[in-house]
């Protein structure tokens, strides 16, 4: 059995972890609470940027637009994917970082050819782990350059990257480009899902439920449809990847509440078996105290005599 000292500076040492762990949690509530309020905020811009996009193709639904085209002349196994994969820049929040890096592996091996797959990471865990994974391999690419941190999601932020990828979708380096990251059901689930951001699929809303042609509104668009979408396509990108951002950071601080929470309770466990234990401690001594007293004036009493 340890002694009563080790002891209590064990008790001392889990009380200060005790400390950090519910702070962290605490933190955690915090950050979380602010997404969500920051997302609320901007949802009914995209929501009416979505429905003026929809409106622009009920009216020209012949309209080319550079952002719809498939490129179906690229064979599948030719056809170069981009992945932006919102991972966590900290761990100490549960299975949250393996469970999207996993996700991803399952992604990138539906690929015909790995070599043609371009990653580009949100977040310092899931950046090291594909640079140190793809070191001596040849995996898919990991862009270098690409650093972007996952905590507090700006719209700014999701800006430039809605501009990098689409500058690349444009060039040609690109033919599709996805987002893989992690959404937030509810407190109790997590679904780690994958979002198609280039090419947008073209939907034909010119027809009513019951298949039948509905009556438009005369509009105009100046300076063309091709020039309203070109402006509304990268905005509405901006807020897919803003979206998803946020969700994954929500996910993010829901795991870190519920690891730091357990590591809280089973802290709290292990100070009251030391607890108990150095009540043990301490009641051994004093009966051994009492004992070798005791022991000592039986000596004295037979001395005397």
């Amino acid at each position: 059995m340890a002694n009563m000292r080790e002891i209590r500076e064990r008790i001392a040492s889990i009380q200060q972890i005790l400390k950090i762990t519910n702070a962290m949690y605490l933190m955690s509530s915090s950050k979380l609470k602010k997404a969500r309020k920051s997302l609320e905020a901007t949802e009914p811009y995209f929501y009416k940027l979505q429905e003026t996009i929809e409106s622009v193709l009920e009216h020209t639904p012949h309209t080319r637009q550079m952002y719809f085209d498939r490129r179906s002349d690229i064979l599948p196994e030719k056809r170069k994917k981009g992945y932006i994969v919102v991972t966590a820049d900290k761990g100490l929040c549960g299975s949250y970082n393996h469970n999207i890096l996993k996700y991803t592996e399952q992604e990138l091996a539906k690929s015909a050819d790995i070599s043609n797959c371009y990653l580009f990471v949100i977040g310092q865990v899931g950046r090291q782990y594909f640079m140190n994974r793809n070191r001596n391999s040849s995996k898919a690419s990991v862009d270098g350059e690409f650093l972007y941190t996952t905590q507090n999601p700006t719209l700014y932020r999701a800006m430039e990257i809605a501009q990098l990828v689409i500058e690349k979708f444009e060039n040609g380096e690109l033919d599709e480009v996805y987002v893989l990251y992690t959404d937030m059901v509810n407190s109790n689930l997590q679904e780690t899902r994958t979002v198609q951001l280039l090419p947008f699929e073209r939907r034909h809303f010119g027809k009513s439920p019951d298949g039948t042609m509905r009556k438009l509104p005369k509009a105009s668009f100046l300076p063309s449809p091709e020039e309203v979408m070109s402006h509304l396509i990268p905005n509405y990108a901006k807020g897919i990847i803003y979206g998803a951002m946020v969700e994954a950071f929500c996910c993010e601080q829901q795991s870190r509440m519920t690891a730091m929470d357990a590591a809280t309770t089973s802290a709290k466990d292990m100070i009251k078996d030391l607890s108990l234990l150095y009540n043990r401690a301490r009641q051994a001594a004093i009966t051994q105290e009492i004992t070798e007293v005791c022991g000592g004036a039986a000596s004295l009493d037979e001395n005397n005599e």
